[in-house]
């Protein structure tokens, strides 16, 4: 009966016998690797074709699965072949028993998973090539952007009007961020950033672009081992530049002294991005509050995070925190527009 479902199998299919000598094979055996029935009858399946099959590990766990004392599951090898690269197989042998240990049979069963394996190299060989361009691109990126930066660096030392050089040296801030952010992820690797890690350098490379003395006015990273893809964390370091950027043009005023904390903490889906600084406060007057640029990116930043912003007073200082949750209203205090 075993050699009637073999030899009817649509599959290549061996039977052995307890010596590990073919009794009888699949037609698609036969055909798939170019064997003739004829003279593999008979003979150890060591012996047929060329030799090919004559390897030292397979014979072993053959051995050893017709005694009874293992079992070949999923076990690939190479098929070294006279034309041609080499075929990759995967391997699969069970003993039957009927209860007769004077007929001892094993049914082997082949798998040809070459071209999978080739399709599976290709694929990664892609992905790493396009990995490896990616970052090539963030990294000349961020150089054309520092080459900016510095362009309107010059501008504005150039020009006389106080206003104008303002909204130049702003530029030049946020020109000089969004390399940062570049000059990370051409670091990194695709997939999962650390966050803590990459906010510090961030706010390494803002601090030392913007605080003359550190320490008179100190800024720190406080993040728990939260990760994010590199999409959400481009969002993320967007928002800690805008946010920390207007903590040091407007929280301290006339060269005072003072403390700017970057915090993430996340839970779950769950997260919430905060920036303190124990500076001047919340200005009280409308026009003082009136939002500017730098709201209006924060805002729209935390919409693509589908996140809620609230700016709250500190005392002293200000907090302005960018939470995610999956409930959909966040219940509390009405959130307050930043003046950035």
């Amino acid at each position: 009966m075993a050699f009637a479902v073999v030899a009817s199998a649509t599959s290549p299919l061996v039977l052995l016998n307890g010596d590990l000598e073919v009794i009888g094979a699949s037609e698609t055996f036969y055909r798939a690797f170019n064997i003739d029935p004829g003279t593999a009858r008979g003979r150890q399946i060591f012996d047929i074709g060329v030799g090919e099959w004559d390897v030292r590990q397979f014979r072993s766990l053959l051995r050893a699965t017709a005694e009874g004392d293992a079992q070949i599951e999923a076990y690939e090898m190479d098929l070294k072949s006279a034309v041609g690269e080499p075929r990759r197989l995967v391997l699969n042998a069970q003993r039957l028993d009927y209860g007769d240990a004077a007929h001892r049979y094993l049914l082997l069963s082949i798998a040809d998973v070459t071209e999978a394996r080739l399709a599976t190299k290709l694929q990664d060989d892609l992905l790493r090539e396009k990995t490896i361009l990616l970052q090539e691109v963030q990294h000349r990126v961020a150089n054309s952007l520092q080459i900016i930066a510095s362009v309107i660096l010059q501008s504005a030392r150039r020009v006389n009007s106080e206003e104008t050089r303002r909204h130049l040296t702003d530029a030049h801030n946020r020109v000089m961020s969004v390399a940062a952010l570049q000059q990370e992820l051409s670091a990194s690797r695709l997939g999962a950033v650390d966050l803590r890690a990459y906010f510090t350098r961030l706010c390494e490379s803002i601090g030392a672009s913007m605080i003359r003395d550190h320490d008179h006015l100190v800024l720190d990273v406080e993040v728990d081992d939260s990760k994010c893809e590199a999409e959400v964390s481009v969002s993320l370091g967007l928002i800690v530049t805008e946010l920390v950027i207007n903590c040091l043009k407007h929280a301290f005023p006339d060269g005072r002294p003072g403390r700017i904390k970057v915090g993430y903490s996340s839970r779950g889906p769950n997260w919430t991005l905060k920036v303190q600084d124990n500076g001047v406060g919340m200005p009280h007057d409308k026009a003082s509050a009136k939002a500017g640029l730098g709201t209006t990116i924060v805002e729209a930043l935390a919409n693509q995070l589908n996140a809620h912003v609230r700016l709250t007073d500190a005392h002293p200082g200000t907090i302005v925190s960018v939470t995610h949750s999956q409930i959909s209203a966040v219940e509390g205090e009405p959130e307050e527009r930043l003046a950035v």
